[in-house]
């Protein structure tokens, strides 16, 4: 009776449009389908097997539109589009953006609506978003839910992290898709993550391995005007559906004709390595919009900031007792403030002595005392100095000794503050020769209701990005939505942080070894990433029997390596001065690594288990390599066929040592040079939680 039932079903529901179309080298393709219900549907397969099962497309809008349905094709069209781009700093000098389109141009039965369904096959996946076209009028209209899905094959390894509206500050999770189980995590804001019966909320990127070996990631690009998209994860059905974080009243994002939604992306690979490599989520974002970019560079820096997460010393200047006074000049100085005229110049001359572009600073400007978790929208005004800090001085000794100054906005989320403010915060950097600004969004979002993923926070980190390139800013955002390659678009977009940095390390159980081989294939996929490495002094109980649980949960040279597996034209040394001065052999990789590079070649790929990278400097001839691992230690020979034919390269290998150990003797290491060829091979071993890192300096 039941396969009796099944079959009139499928007599019922029948396909009157079918197209399939090909990526360029034809390892993908995509059919696309409408049935005569008026339901559009796709499928994805990677050289014959198949990766997204027939997944249904559509959107709901609050006046009780169904756009999910009742669907006729107007018209069809395909298109193929091949184009090199280069971009004002990024891994590589020339970017490939080639691949094969399909307009799917539609309208309803009954309504008339039109809705056109964009897909764009590459090599590395498939790409596709909703387009509302103009007609006669401008129309607005109000997205109340979005019905894309992700229909899944099997139960597959999946890296996530839970669903969380407001942060991405998560260690990741590495489960089967039918394991995913929001209600074991503490949540501090205490969002429910279980939607409905089965199903689980968890953030795109989503990293997966099916069991017969193919890699799968799906994510999106170019979110502008629309909120973040998360999925809803069956684990019974393996089925992924969109979800979009709402506005303080249940909405998703106002929209009007003509608009478009961010693309929805699926890669694919039987290669890891193509997965972590691939540019196309910058090749959907749209070009450059800057006409002069010659103000936009790459920047090494130091900063007062990991001494006040090791509680050395504080961001507020007179303690929480003076909380009342927080905006006023008449403050009992606690003696612990960091972010004084005196450090800022020790911290000045540690990066002009060792060849450092900029220093940072934290808890310069009043407000500090107050600032978090009380919901004020006044705290910051973002340009006055605390009575120890004095600005002015402090921008003459920096441009005495060539060193930039960046300075640093923390919001508190009160983003209406901010905005208010952004004028005179950024005439202030201006006057000052700050070249970029470090933004915080730390707690609950003010308007209250709003999320840091929702439209309007969307819509304010890509203003601030807009609004400081008119001053000739680059901005680097922490608690912000994760990048969608929007600095393709705006490339003084330098950075951000929106995951979880390696500050968690100083004051929690802190990132497991595996976590920086997991960010590559996620986090790193729309954007550079402010991890802030560099940290030697790994044990943090030397700050305090407060701290004798916490530690860095890597080896020293791991730590150096993460300069190249975590690509940012932005880097940190984020360790305290006086810590590098004791390891100054291994310090000298970090005053060496460039942070923008020519080309970048992944050696080897594994999410969660390893990452090496090899990548040349913009600048020269020079190559530098960086190798990490999980929590096991690893071997592994790596040909040095990159190096160019017929010349000779100084090879200097800083590497774990013989002992090392992440949590037993995280810094033992060793420092040993050689010459090199491209047809040399070198034995890489890493111990566990470690890494090694290279320089390939050209001799002949």
């Amino acid at each position: 009776m039941k396969k009796i039932l099944i079959f009139i079903l499928c007599c019922l529901v029948q396909l009157v449009l079918a197209q399939e179309v090909e990526s360029p080298s034809k390892d993908i393709k995509l059919n696309v389908s409408i049935n005569n219900l008026g339901e559009v549907a796709y499928q994805v397969s990677y050289k014959g097997k198949a990766v997204i099962k027939p997944s249904k497309l559509g959107i709901l809008l609050k006046d009780g539109t169904d756009l999910t349905k009742d669907f006729e094709a107007v018209d069809t069209k395909t298109a193929s589009f091949d184009e090199t781009w280069q971009p004002v700093m990024g891994e590589q000098t020339n970017i490939r953006n080639h691949y094969n389109q399909l307009t799917l141009q539609l309208k309803q039965k009954n309504s008339n609506k039109r809705l056109d369904i964009v897909f764009k096959i590459y090599d590395e996946g498939v790409a596709f978003r909703y387009e509302f076209p103009f007609e006669k009028r401008v129309e607005y209209f109000v997205i109340s839910d979005e019905k894309t899905e992700f229909n899944l094959t099997g139960n597959h390894k999946t890296f996530w992290i839970p669903g969380d509206y407001d942060s991405q500050e998560y260690v990741y999770n590495e489960t089967k898709l039918s394991e995913i189980d929001n209600h074991k995590l503490d949540l501090n804001n205490g969002i429910a993550l279980k939607t409905i019966e089965s199903r689980y909320r968890v953030q795109s990127p989503l990293m997966m391995k099916t069991a017969d070996g193919l890699y799968l990631n799906i994510f999106e690009a170019a979110v502008v005007n629309y909120p973040v998209m998360h999925l809803d994860v069956d684990v019974n059905s393996f089925e992924l559906t969109s979800n979009l974080p709402p506005n303080a009243i249940g909405d998703k994002a106002y929209l009007r004709t003509p608009s478009t939604t961010p693309w929805r992306t699926i890669m694919v690979s039987d290669d890891a390595r193509d997965i972590v490599a691939s540019k196309m989520i910058f090749n959907l974002n749209e070009p450059n919009k800057l006409e002069d970019t010659s103000w936009i560079k790459p920047m090494k820096y130091v900063g007062i900031w990991w001494e006040m997460h090791v509680g050395k010393s504080t961001w507020d200047y007179a303690g929480s007792q003076n909380a009342q006074n927080a905006l006023s000049q008449d403050l009992i100085p606690s003696g612990k403030h960091g972010a004084t005229t005196e450090n800022t110049k020790r911290y000045i001359d540690f990066a002009a002595k060792h060849g450092f572009d900029g220093v940072l600073v934290e808890g310069w400007n009043v407000g500090w005392e107050d600032w978090f978790g009380n919901w004020k929208e006044d705290v910051f005004d973002f340009v006055t100095p605390y009575p120890d800090f004095d600005i002015e001085e402090v921008a003459r000794y920096a441009k005495a000794k060539g060193v930039k100054m960046i300075m640093h906005n923390e919001t508190s989320g009160s983003v209406a503050n901010y905005e208010r403010h952004l004028d005179r915060a950024l005439e202030l950097m201006v006057k000052f020769g700050y070249p970029a600004v470090k933004t915080g969004y730390v707690g609950r979002i003010i308007p209250r209701g709003e999320y840091h993923d929702g439209q309007a926070m969307v819509n304010h980190f890509n203003f601030v990005a807009q609004r400081a390139a008119d001053y000739k800013i680059m901005v680097n955002s922490h608690e912000s939505t994760r990048p969608t390659g929007y600095s393709r678009t705006y490339p003084n977009y330098i950075a951000a942080e929106a995951a979880r940095g390696n500050e968690f390390n100083g004051w929690s159980n802190g990132n497991p070894p595996m976590h920086e081989t997991i960010l590559p294939f996620t986090r790193l996929l729309g954007g550079p990433m402010d991890y802030t490495p560099g940290i030697f002094e790994t044990q943090m109980k030397i700050y305090g029997d407060d701290r004798k649980d916490y530690m860095v949960h890597t080896t020293l040279t791991k730590q150096l390596a993460l300069y190249l597996t975590m690509y940012s034209p932005l880097q940190m040394a984020a360790d305290l001065p006086e810590n590098y001065e004791k390891y100054l052999d291994a310090f000298q990789f970090i005053k060496e690594v460039p942070v923008d590079w020519q080309e970048s070649i992944y050696l080897e790929a594994e999410p969660g288990d390893y990452i090496t990278v090899a990548r040349k400097d913009k600048n020269s001839e020079d190559w530098f390599l960086g190798a990490i691992t999980d929590e096991n230690a690893r071997s592994t020979e790596i040909k040095l066929d990159f190096l160019e034919a017929g010349k000779k390269y100084k090879a200097t290998i800083y590497q774990d040592g013989k002992d090392a150990d992440w949590k037993t003797n995280p810094k033992s290491y060793d420092i040993k040079t050689q010459t090199v060829t491209s047809k040399s091979k070198l034995k890489l071993n890493l111990a566990k939680g470690g890494g090694t890192a290279i320089s390939f300096e050209l001799v002949d």
